[in-house]
């Protein structure tokens, strides 16, 4: 097998390294050498515009790291657009579609994406063609230990978007303040009855708040098995009944009585940095240990998950049907996933968002990149991750939530 003379050294080195690496029940469909190099050679010289979240300045300088090495080894420039909701990109591909622009007349060509983003534009046909199984590293994702790698919110992926990173609905508090964290929704309505006004969630369709309450339908619903399929009215009377009174209890004794949410996450993980709330809660296992390090949060702060386990799911990026530079959204999509990039966004002191790799078959020097010693913060023992109903839940439970509690 002849490597193309116009491979760089790294390069050469990232795509023999996938090459060698041939997982069990990956299902990657690895490129030749010729397919994967004419790639590199169409996307030297585009531009990449990646719509992404930019809500955190860590995760804008990790881009912004990215950038730097995708221009340095690969020709190709990354923009990022910054977002502030997935949804309003999705509205935006739609109505370059509707209004008939072809395959390359786009203006986005990468996207992060999950849930019922993904899902809309999958079912609206508003993603080129599968992708991600062909990519070089794609070959070391844990596709059998991470599941959700391959199916997005019940919605299997078909090779439509790429793994990014791992998340799993975690809680966090200052353990002087509470000694003994709740270990299910039941344990912590009891403590919000014991400590009315110290316990609140953020408001949906806030992503945190959503998330809240869909924990909350998992732990109170008849059958659960039943909400991997579509939401139907029946389903919702039948399977939300038991949440809608879980919450219609906890309400009176959350924070400003349930009148009120706040709306994002940050603002409630600031009342319990400021000792107003007893609990905060995110969907990054990792961060009140990048908060500690940042030392905005006290170092007795600990996290966990509920005994019996929370929900988890994978990010991914997608690239839209009309993305003028499908190529260098390849290219960029591959080295999201490199060992190098992954193991630098999982480092506590640059992003701490897990990887979606099989750190265990890695090579001796790529896994040494993921070893290092426990910071204070993190979950000290991970709870099984549950599956999330599938995406057209969300919707539903939001517009109920609304018109039950909305103000």
């Amino acid at each position: 097998m002849t490597i193309p003379a116009d491979f760089n050294r790294r390069q050469t080195m990232s795509w023999a390294a996938a090459l060698a690496l041939t997982p069990w029940g990956a299902r990657a469909a690895s490129p030749t050498p010729a397919s994967w190099a004419d790639t590199l050679r169409a996307a030297r010289g585009q531009t990449v515009y990646f719509n992404a979240w930019a809500g955190s300045e860590r995760i804008n300088a990790y881009l912004q790291w990215a950038a730097g090495e995708l221009q340095r080894d690969f020709g190709v420039k990354l923009q990022h657009v910054k977002i502030s909701d997935a949804a309003d990109v999705v509205k935006r591909v739609r109505a370059e579609k509707q209004a008939g622009r072809q395959a390359t007349e786009g203006t986005v060509d990468l996207i992060w994406i999950n849930g019922e983003n993904f899902a809309a534009m999958k079912r609206d046909a508003l993603l080129s063609a599968p992708f991600a199984t062909s990519l070089p590293h794609f070959q070391w994702v844990d596709t059998v230990g991470k599941p959700t790698t391959l199916v997005d919110f019940s919605v299997p992926t078909d090779g439509l978007e790429s793994p990014w990173g791992m998340a799993q609905l975690t809680f966090f508090a200052d353990a002087q303040r509470l000694p003994k964290p709740p270990q299910s929704m039941a344990e912590l309505l009891a403590l919000a009855r014991s400590q009315p006004g110290r316990i609140t969630y953020p408001r949906p369709p806030n992503f945190h708040g959503t998330t809240f309450v869909k924990q909350a339908l998992i732990e109170h619903a008849p059958d659960v098995k039943a909400l991997a399929q579509p939401a139907t009215t029946a389903a919702l009377e039948a399977q939300a009944a038991p949440l809608w009174r879980f919450l219609d209890a906890l309400h009176p004794h959350l924070w400003r009585g349930g009148k009120q949410f706040p709306q994002n996450s940050a603002a409630v993980r600031q009342m319990m940095a400021d000792g107003e709330l007893l609990l905060a809660l995110t969907f990054n296992p990792n961060e009140a240990a990048n908060e500690i390090a940042a030392k905005r949060l006290s170092a007795s702060v600990q996290s966990w998950q509920f005994a019996k386990g929370t929900i988890g799911n994978t990010h991914f990026v997608a690239i839209p049907y009309n993305a003028p530079s499908k190529a260098g959204a390849q290219v960029v999509a591959n080295f999201l996933l490199s060992p190098t990039a992954q193991a630098r966004k999982a480092d506590i002191d640059v992003w701490g968002d897990p990887t979606v790799l099989d750190v265990a078959r890695l090579p001796a020097a790529e896994r040494a990149r993921f070893q290092s010693a426990p910071r204070a913060g993190q979950v000290s023992h991970s709870a099984p991750a549950l599956p999330e109903p599938h995406a057209s839940w969300v919707d539903a439970l939001e517009k109920e939530w609304t018109r039950r509690y909305g103000i």
